[in-house]
């Protein structure tokens, strides 16, 4: 039999609201009389007040009853009376038991929606039923079906008995039934590394408690679900009320992720002083936020829209992260390494000097020696003359190599083809160099109306050699390229400041909003160090930093013996082999080094915002690549410093444009595709006539001309052809990749950008080693493998690159379902694996540019062809 008190208020003339009687309905166990209660009978005053309106004379009736768990209420409910139950609950403080309560409305209408208030002792709850959820434009889903979960305030005392009331009210005349349901959650507590089900929807919202054991400070939080929709949001909050648990609201405290199939969150302690959580699972009434259709336009403003089922079915677990002996690890994995890379140097540079040191001592001629017995025991050079030292040789100490092998190559076994090359001894060497440390600049070469002309003779022969591209005093050269090391050491000064800033505000914004969306990790393999969220793809990135470092060591090595050599007026360092120039090795060397500290800048917060900050450098370094082999060859008319960086600049522009607004953008692509297919033809131009051509009012007609003379007067073939093929697989590949972008219109602009860079470095380079070996030249061993070990970790690192864990051309969502465990140490996931093989990958690609033509470093540069 229920119990209650019954009032009844009437309202005066006046308009003041007067308790005009109050009596006790029929109960087991009487409760107190209303006049020794008066908090109850304050509000019960107020809530009279606000719900009777209009006629004079008019009566609101407020029954309260008292109720029990696990039991349906059916009740109507009009403006005339309010009905009030009362729930005992029990709180204890070592157990936490949900309370939740369920509301259904049998109704048809949605004028006037009920009010349910639930009071407690810390907190109050209230909502109305139907339920309005607002989602994208205003657009309005009604639900009849309401589930809440009580907010559990804290309690000092063993166990205490609590009161909370229902309160359930409305405006209407007529009558309104509903049922109402309070039950207890028994599976409130989460227990760790235990999977629990439940069901969830935009009105019945979940959340659930998790206690940190002993001995854990950090666990991850993992939701999953076999169904991509209805989009959802999980938050972690603190223990406090009220709950933030509806789509409207759930982004107000805590840290908080949308979540299709997969959603992941690692939780400190130190980050709730209570040592506890809330895990709060929330249903979108949209999936527009998790990449999933609007289904729905409204056609007018107030229209209420039918949602329709969007119940989800997910399943919860917490399961403990890795503790500092894991970090520990994991660092001095990554330190160790790289690290065996710098020893490995060591070891195989001690080896080199050990061998030239007893090469010395074989060569090293006795004082008493005579001439006839010096020329039989050392032999002689090509020429006729006893070397001056074991240097002309072509020893590992003169030719500048740390990481290479002897390279003796016959050089006086062909006299033909001597394409502009002038036999001088070694005393007229010496005073050309003297004469070349005036102060002569390298415009004063080029402007001589008599070097002009010789250059259009020289460079337009059907057979060049390095002797005739290399002409050029060697001094204004070598600060010709070392612009590069300085440009780019500037470039990346500037560039980096703002950078760091940027992210750390990310970085910051993520902490504060605690918005998980802001950012594209793997979250199932995000280990948070202090600030950072996850700092395993950050610290992966140390390779770069120090394999570029150990390639400035060893350029600079080279660098310093070279000039030694240069020094000493060695012929094969003056008059042999590839010009060495090492400002592009510097500045290669620099961008490796750029591009790890860029890439870990990325990674504090990756997005399609910052995604730049990852691909600028592989921009610079594939650009100086390309710039780096044709130097080889063609010494005197590469492309200078502040050239190449515009060219990359503009491509780093564009590079923005195509993120910005590249997406579907049909105008845009076009414009691209337009641009790409003309510079590809102007660079082709450039490197086919070497320069010696003019972009000017008289380009159509001498077009016109060249077709005609070659073409229609008479069919002649290319005069040069091996220039001619490289250009033509250069144009079909560039053309493919244009048309592939305009057709495809790729999302992800900046790969698609420096894929086509990657395109055209493994073409030009396939190209230059197939025309090396096609010339007769060689590889020596170290090349070689330096090659093969190269081209092996390349496949590695695209294998591990290609799985994806993330992609920012998605929704934050969507990112999530690629989201995959660590694999390496519980620390390193299938990224940070690609972040150790590609920077091994690139410290070998450039040392395979810096050793390959080492064969070359004793044979006369008129015996070397330019191709």
């Amino acid at each position: 039999m229920t119990q209650g008190i019954n009032c009844q208020f009437r309202r005066t003339v006046s308009g003041n609201m007067v308790l005009r009687s109050c009596w006790k309905s029929r109960h087991k166990n009487r409760p107190a009389p209303c006049w020794i209660r008066p908090g109850l009978i304050a509000l019960l005053w107020l809530c009279g007040f606000s719900c009777c309106s209009g006629a004079v004379g008019e009566t609101k009736n407020v029954v309260q009853k008292d109720a029990e768990f696990d039991v349906t209420y059916n009740d109507t409910v009009t403006s005339e009376n309010q009905t009030i139950y009362a729930f005992n609950h029990t709180v204890s403080r070592n157990k936490t038991e949900g309370v939740r309560v369920s509301v259904d409305v049998l109704s048809q209408g949605f004028e006037s929606p009920i009010l349910f208030v639930i009071r407690q002792k810390q907190a109050v709850l209230s909502f109305q039923v139907p339920l309005i959820l607002r989602g994208l434009y205003q657009r309005k889903y009604p639900y009849k079906h309401v589930g809440r979960t009580l907010c559990q305030p804290p309690t000092r005392a063993a166990s205490e008995s609590q009161y909370f009331f229902v309160d359930v009210s409305t405006l209407s005349n007529q009558g309104t039934n509903y049922q109402l349901r309070v039950s207890r959650v028994e599976s409130f507590t989460l227990q760790t590394d235990t999977k629990f089900s439940f069901t969830a929807s935009p009105s019945q919202p979940q959340y659930f408690k998790y206690v940190f054991p002993d001995g854990i400070d950090t666990v991850i939080v993992k939701v999953n679900s076999e169904m991509n929709f209805p989009c959802s949001v999980m938050s972690i909050q603190d223990i406090q009320c009220p709950v933030y648990d509806l789509d409207n609201n759930v982004a107000f405290i805590g840290m908080y992720q949308t979540m299709t199939k997969k959603g992941a969150i690692t939780v400190q302690r130190k980050d709730f002083p209570s040592n506890s959580f809330y895990v709060v699972i929330v249903v979108k009434t949209e999936d527009e936020a998790c990449g999933g259709p609007l289904r729905f336009y409204p056609l007018r403003p107030d229209e209420l829209i039918d949602a329709g089922n969007r119940s989800k079915v997910l399943d919860v677990m917490v399961s403990p992260a890795i503790n500092s002996d894991i970090y520990v690890i994991g660092m001095l994995f990554c330190l160790g390494i790289f690290l065996s890379f710098y020893l490995l140097t060591l070891l195989v540079a001690c080896l080199e000097n050990k061998r030239v040191s007893k090469k010395r001592e074989v060569f090293q001629i006795p004082a008493d020696m005579s001439p006839a017995e010096t020329a039989s025991l050392l032999g002689k050079n090509g020429d006729g003359k006893i070397p001056a030292s074991p240097y002309e040789y072509g020893s590992f100490a003169d030719n500048g190599s740390t990481l290479s092998s002897e390279a003796v190559t016959d050089s006086a076994t062909s006299t033909d083809n001597n394409y502009g090359y002038m036999d001088r001894s070694l005393d007229s060497v010496g005073r050309s160099r003297q004469e070349s440390l005036s102060s002569v600049e390298e415009d004063d070469y080029d402007t001589l109306d008599d070097i002009n002309s010789d250059k259009n003779i020289v460079r337009t022969k059907k057979f060049l050699c390095v002797s005739d591209l290399a002409r050029k005093d060697k001094r204004i050269l070598s600060k010709k390229y070392q612009i590069y090391f300085w440009n780019i050491a500037t470039i990346a000064v500037f560039y980096a400041l703002p950078v760091v800033q940027l992210v750390i505000t990310y970085q910051t914004v993520v902490n504060v909003t605690g918005n998980q969306d802001i950012c594209y990790y793997n979250f199932l393999c995000a280990h948070p160090l202090g600030a950072l969220s996850a700092f395993n793809n950050i610290l992966s990135n140390l390779g770069y930093v120090m394999l570029g470092l150990l390639f400035l060591l060893i350029v600079l090595k080279r660098d310093i013996v070279h000039n030694r050599a240069l020094v000493r007026n060695n012929l094969n360092a003056l008059e042999c082999g590839i010009p060495k120039h090492f400002g592009l090795f510097y500045a290669m060397g620099t961008a490796l080094m750029m591009e790890g500290l860029l890439s870990a800048c990325y990674h504090v917060c990756p997005n399609y915002t910052n995604f730049q900050f990852d691909t600028s450098f592989m921009y610079m370094i594939a650009g100086l690549c390309m710039l780096k082999l044709y130097q080889k060859r063609h010494p005197d008319i590469n492309a200078s410093a502040y050239t190449a960086y515009a060219c990359l600049a503009v491509v780093i522009f564009f590079s923005v444009l195509g993120v910005v607004f590249g997406k579907g953008n049909t105008v845009f692509w076009i414009v691209f595709s337009v641009i790409h297919i003309l510079a590809t033809l102007l660079l082709s131009t450039q490197l086919y006539y070497m320069g010696r051509w003019r972009l000017d009012s008289g380009i159509l007609r001498r077009m016109v001309y060249v077709i005609y003379t070659d073409c229609i007067r008479q069919c002649s073939g290319p005069m040069y052809i091996d220039r001619m093929v490289l250009i033509v697989m250069g144009n079909i590949v560039n053309w493919c990749l244009a048309a592939y972008g305009l057709i495809e219109r790729p999302n992800d602009f900046a790969s698609y950008l420096l894929a086509i860079a990657i395109c055209n470095l493994l073409l030009y380079f396939a190209f230059y080693i197939i025309m090396k070996l096609r010339s007769g030249e060689r590889i020596q061993c170290l090349a070689l493998v330096c090659i093969l070990f190269t081209a092996v970790v390349w496949g590695f690192a695209l294998y591990f690159f290609f799985q994806g864990l993330s992609t920012w051309q998605k929704t934050p969502a969507e990112s999530r379902e690629h989201n995959r465990d660590c694999i390496l140490l519980s620390f390193f996931d299938d990224h940070d694996i690609w972040h150790f093989l590609s920077s091994i990958a690139m410290f070998g690609s450039f040392l395979v540019l810096l050793t390959m033509d080492d064969d070359l470093d004793t044979v006369q540069r008129d015996k070397i062809y330019v191709f």
